[in-house]
């Protein structure tokens, strides 16, 4: 049977990731509607963060139910180790300025994690292979901010990436919602979506009214 992270990554079938989970009561919600995947952001400086020791009381109680993703900002890599070796996490995020060789002893020791790459131009995505991750995520360009700013990217970019790598999982992030999720879906044709801002009433909180509209939409796509 597919794992959790195989199924995540499949680019024939639409995923969904729901990040910036702060609270057991969404993470337990998410879990039972069958979204696919939950991110928890571990960077002090995000409207979004969870310190560890939150995500702790929640987080082992949905394993093998949603894939939990672990999100980081140059955090270096002691964190995200532990987390995933205390079986707090399944995939590691790296959502700051991490190079290629700050990734390099996570693939060398099989630790599953995929790369975020702030998208402003076709040079954004150059060298992105030279990471080794299981999937790359694309979102908005915001220095200083890391994701979560509810732009979007362009969406022919992140098309014409998928057509030259067709081997290298792709999650298109950057102001996806309900109303356009669709549109990103049918454009893009990417691994999943991942959705932060456009799933929420207020920064970490969420709205499942969203967050179900955005589940039926990926689910439509994939009949």
């Amino acid at each position: 049977m597919p794992s959790l992270l195989q199924n995540f990554l499949n680019p024939t079938t639409p995923s969904l990731k729901v990040c910036g989970v702060t609270i057991p009561d969404d993470a337990e919600q998410l879990a039972a509607l069958d979204v696919p995947a939950l991110g928890v952001n571990f960077w002090p400086q995000s409207k979004r963060y969870c310190p560890p020791e939150s995500a702790a009381d929640f987080l082992p109680s949905l394993q093998d139910r949603i894939l939990r993703v672990g999100v980081f900002v140059n955090s270096g890599p002691e964190l995200p180790a532990q987390l995933f070796q205390d079986g707090l996490i399944d995939l590691i995020q790296f959502h700051g300025d991490e190079t290629p060789e700050d990734c390099v002893a996570f693939a060398a020791l099989n630790i599953p994690f995929i790369k975020a790459i702030g998208v402003n131009s076709a040079a954004s995505l150059e060298h992105s292979e030279d990471y080794r991750a299981a999937g790359l995520l694309l979102d908005a360009h915001a220095p200083g901010i890391y994701g979560g700013t509810g732009e979007t990217i362009d969406w022919t970019l992140a098309r014409q990436f998928i057509d030259s790598h067709p081997d290298l999982p792709l999650i298109l992030a950057g102001g996806i919602t309900p109303d356009n999720a669709a549109d990103a879906l049918a454009t893009v044709r990417p691994a999943a979506l991942d959705v932060a801002s456009g799933s929420e009433s207020e920064p970490g909180i969420k709205d499942f009214t969203k967050v179900s509209a955005l589940q039926k939409v990926v689910q439509a796509s994939s009949l």
